[in-house]
């Protein structure tokens, strides 16, 4: 029978944690067997399912002197060559060895979904990141871990302990952001803290297999973009995004693209369609405003739209067109930069432009405009509202020379 002479592990790599010798030779070891620990390493002896013994760095001859149990276990005196057979496991205590983690470890979708205390709607959430971990208790780590493998090495250990990580990842991830109210659009700004609240929990449970938790960090936790779900909330956080850089809302993107089809069906009906969509999103009063507001049954002698105090509507005057223009307006938006300003302005403050008010809704229109953008009241070429042709009283459109107002009898100046 061959007995081993020398036991040893020469080529340690960083990224293996425990390697056992002889994986493809016999266990015959000696009482006179040589066992070689380099630095950073430790090396343990089994046999029949008990620890012979553990031995630090160093050269040590392997005896009955350093092996009590060998008297026990195999009836061996005191000296003398005396066979023996064990299994010589040599772990890594060097460095902390850095693994990276995430909920698809593997190739498995983890993700778990989130009520966001922002939307107060239920989110698909992924996280990742990386940890460090060194053995600290080898002999607890090799009778809890190891079992019938040959090495242990980073990536199995990541594997063994993927389904109890995970579950404790992401319940300890779920309550942070539960208690600090923080929502997927804040998260990345907390993962400092986050990684020091998870890593707590995590020491304890490494503890427990002879492992030191030496760092732990949270890179990210996003939204998981690969589900149907998560793929409509990212591009409606894009859209978010988008619109408050350049000043809208979704509500008037849906408005614009509506009022943009009007303008293409040309015409009449285009353009009315176009105004009556612009006064809803942002001009207030006029024709959207008209549409948005409910209207009051007329008193005898008014038109229909014809608000209670405003004169008579003389015959093809538009519905609802009143007395002083836009009553009770404060704002207006500017025809040319569409920012909100005072209506007591004669300039926008933003861009400069001249404010031309619309003499019946108060809307900013261009010089160039001929009906407001608005309400769709005529406007005088080149000059915005026309207040020689309206009469004040009543609003109706008159002819030029005309001294009296045929519909509420109205002076003109």
């Amino acid at each position: 029978m061959a007995f081993i002479d020398l036991v040893e592990w020469p080529d340690a790599q960083n990224n293996v944690f425990a390697w056992k010798y002889g994986q493809n030779k016999n266990n015959n070891l000696s009482t006179f067997t040589q066992l070689i620990v380099r630095e950073s390493q430790e090396a343990i002896l089994f046999s029949k399912g008990q620890i012979l013994g553990k031995f630090g760095p160093g050269k040590h001859t392997l005896s009955t002197e350093n092996l009590p149990l060998l008297r026990n276990l195999f009836g061996i005196p005191f000296g003398g060559k005396n066979p023996f057979m064990a299994e010589v496991w040599f772990v890594n205590k060097a460095a902390p060895l850095t693994i990276d983690w995430d909920t698809n470890t593997g190739g498995t979708k983890v993700s778990w979904r989130f009520r966001d205390p922002e939307y107060g709607e239920m989110v698909p959430l992924v996280a990742q990141g990386r940890y460090g971990l060194k053995v600290e208790d080898a002999e607890r780590f090799l009778v809890q871990l190891v079992g019938t493998l040959t090495q242990f090495t980073a990536s199995e250990l990541t594997d063994h302990f993927l389904g109890e990580l995970l579950a404790k990842t992401k319940s300890v991830i779920t309550q942070f952001m539960q208690t600090n109210q923080v929502g997927i659009t804040s998260i990345s700004a907390r993962l400092d803290d986050l990684s020091r609240f998870l890593k707590g929990p995590l020491k304890e449970f490494w503890e427990t297999y002879g492992m030191l938790l030496t760092g732990f960090y949270i890179t990210s936790v996003d939204v998981d973009s690969t589900t149907e779900e998560g793929a409509k909330i990212v591009n409606a956080l894009s859209d978010r995004s988008a619109q408050n850089i350049a000043g809208y809302t979704w509500q008037q993107k849906q408005g614009f693209g509506v009022a943009n089809n009007a303008l293409t069906q040309g015409g009449d009906l285009g353009i009315l369609g176009a105004a009556a969509m612009t006064g809803m999103l942002g001009g207030g009063g006029g024709v959207g405003q008209a549409l948005m507001q409910p209207h009051p049954m007329p008193l005898p002698g008014q038109m229909p739209g014809q608000m209670p105090g405003q004169g008579f509507a003389p015959p093809g005057a538009m519905p609802g067109m009143g007395a002083s223009p836009a009553p009770g307006r404060r704002e207006v938006f500017c025809a040319k930069c569409a920012k909100k300003y005072p209506i007591t302005s004669n300039f926008c403050p933003y861009c400069g432009n001249k404010y031309n008010p619309c003499p019946r809704c108060g809307s900013d229109n261009l010089p160039e405009t001929r009906r407001c953008v608005s309400c769709g009241s005529p406007l005088e070429q080149g000059g915005g509202a026309g207040f020689g042709n309206v009469c004040s009283r009543c609003g109706a459109q008159v002819s030029a020379g005309i001294k009296f107002c045929p519909g509420c009898g109205n002076k003109l100046g």
